[in-house]
């Protein structure tokens, strides 16, 4: 048997936007969702790629060499969970109390016996961990061994689901439920997507079903952000346009999914 090792799309350090503290985020590369407006793109494929910005080229005509202008970004390198450990444990210092690791992506529960291993480590040095998903995958043994899951219920409406992400939220639901018999406190997160789950009854759905889940611990609904679209234009790929949603109608889809109501 070879040496396990995750395919990592990048880690970021000093991360203070994937979970309590600051943190080290480590972006699996690979989904099995295609969201139609998915701000890490570089990270649905499973595969390795380049990234080109034509508008950052100079032509010096030294791509084998190593890009100098930024033109040319590869995404995706195979490391060991004693690799990714090394980066993070550059970080210790500033975690304190709340911080830690997060496992992002893309979809970590992807890379099963990498993430696995890799958050066996952590704990054994005492970091905290945390795991972003979409829960279209399910593990109980991870997920009961993270401190925190952030776990999307993009679209409650399947039909939608289907046409924006590419497969059934059915399964996502049933995973929600699954993981409140685990216990691990979780964080539901909905991305607002104008003109796609921007409603009242959208919002107040998912609000409903997370209620009666005991391990979520908070309701967030994140504005969508056209990060991605520059990225997928890198990649090759058709760019959907989506608005971004104004801080008015945030407020207020905020109010219709107060876990108290």
């Amino acid at each position: 048997m070879g040496e396990i090792k995750a395919r990592i799309a990048d880690i970021q350090r000093a991360s203070i936007h994937d979970g309590p503290g600051i943190r080290t985020t480590v972006f699996f590369k690979g989904c099995p969702l295609n969201c139609a407006w998915c701000h890490n793109p570089e990270c649905i494929s499973f595969e390795k790629e380049t990234l080109f910005y034509p508008e950052k080229c100079i032509g010096c005509g030294k791509c084998a060499e190593g890009c100098f202008s930024g033109a040319r970004v590869a995404c995706g390198r195979d490391l060991s969970p004693e690799e990714i450990l090394e980066t993070v444990l550059l970080d210790r210092d500033y975690y304190a109390p709340d911080g830690g690791v997060t496992f992002s992506g893309g979809e970590p529960l992807a890379q099963r016996e990498a993430l696995l291993r890799t958050v066996k480590l952590m704990k054994k040095e005492g970091i905290g961990t945390a795991v972003e998903t979409s829960l279209c995958l399910f593990d109980r043994e991870i997920l009961g061994e993270v401190d925190l899951v952030m776990a999307d219920l993009k679209i409650w409406n399947e039909e939608k689901h289907r046409r924006y992400t590419g497969v059934s939220n059915r399964p996502v639901i049933e995973h929600f439920r699954r993981l409140a018999d685990v216990g691990t406190p979780t964080v539901a997160r909905t991305p607002v997507i104008p003109g796609v789950n921007d409603s009242r009854e959208e919002i107040e759905s998912i609000r409903d079903f997370l209620a009666e889940l005991p391990n979520v611990v908070r309701y967030e609904l994140l504005p969508y952000h056209p990060l991605g679209e520059g990225k997928r234009r890198a990649l090759g790929r058709e760019v959907t346009e989506f608005s971004v949603p104004d801080r008015g109608r945030m407020e207020e889809l905020k109010r219709y999914a107060d876990l108290r109501r």
